[in-house]
């Protein structure tokens, strides 16, 4: 081949191959896209399981009458929680689930505590450490939240609506939340140690995703009925199952605990 036809056919050769790689797609260096080998992947599993409560735990609320502490402008009570038309899926729902030990946190949207109808709304929050709570006051009165417990103590004064007020957990452990001014408002913030946690829904399944295989203790926690634990193993490529029979009582061989956990303690 003469030597001009030969620099004509690199020239297309090269274009050629030019034009393929731009229309090619592009390799993304986010380290949040897929794993390319399993040696650079770090396999996660999830841990799920079921609640069985067959009886009511909670006790019904006893609101003093309105003239005891109401001042200023009349808000109306909102309905309490517990006054569910399913009380054992109301029960269910309360149940809080976590993984004991330090762990991975996040940076999620801080979730807020509203102050509604001389209620707290939501009245259970789970947060992991490190994350703050916003409370709005949403009524047109004065609400000054407040809490003596030993993971996070704290006072945000009296402020009126359209005001918000924040706190920040830096210990793990539950955390009730009151307000000066009215008796009958009383919330709950569980405060985990890691991002790994969840609450069961009005059934009694939870699930808790991307959590690395290793030994573990699943921790289950109910405001009346206390903390339970089980213990559970994650093998690489199978989940985990841990079910939670509340109370106690209702399973003798279950291997759970009705102590506090060092730590743990809100009061």
């Amino acid at each position: 081949m003469a030597l001009p036809q030969r620099v004509c056919l690199a020239i297309v050769v090269c274009s050629t191959a030019l034009t393929l790689a731009a229309a090619a797609p592009a390799v993304s260096s986010d380290t949040s896209a897929p794993c390319a080998t399993a040696s650079t992947c770090t396999p996660t599993q999830e841990v799920s399981g079921t609640i069985l409560i067959k009886k009511r735990l909670t006790r019904p609320s006893v609101t003093a009458a309105v003239s005891l502490y109401q001042r200023g402008t009349a808000v109306e009570l909102g309905k309490d929680a517990a006054d569910s038309n399913d009380p054992l899926a109301y029960e269910r729902s309360r149940v809080v689930l976590y993984l004991e030990g330090p762990g991975p946190s996040t940076s999620a949207k801080p979730p807020a505590m509203q102050q509604l109808n001389r209620r707290f709304t939501p009245d259970l929050l789970v947060v992991p450490v490190g994350g703050t709570v916003q409370f709005p006051n949403l009524d047109p009165i004065f609400h000054n939240i407040f809490s003596l417990s030993k993971p996070k103590s704290f006072d945000l004064g009296s402020y009126n609506k359209g005001e918000t007020r924040s706190v920040t957990f830096t210990k793990p452990g539950v955390v009730f939340v009151y307000c000066h001014l009215h008796p009958n408002m009383e919330a709950t913030i569980v405060v985990t140690p890691n991002r790994w946690y969840a609450r069961s829904d009005g059934s009694g399944n939870f699930r808790i995703p991307n959590v690395p295989p290793g030994q573990y203790t699943v921790v289950a926690w109910h405001k009346a009925a206390g903390f339970f634990r089980k213990t559970i193993t994650i093998q690489p490529g199978h989940n985990a199952t841990a079910d939670f029979f509340i109370p106690i009582g209702d399973d003798p061989q279950q291997n759970a605990s009705m102590k506090s956990m060092d730590g743990m303690e809100g009061k």
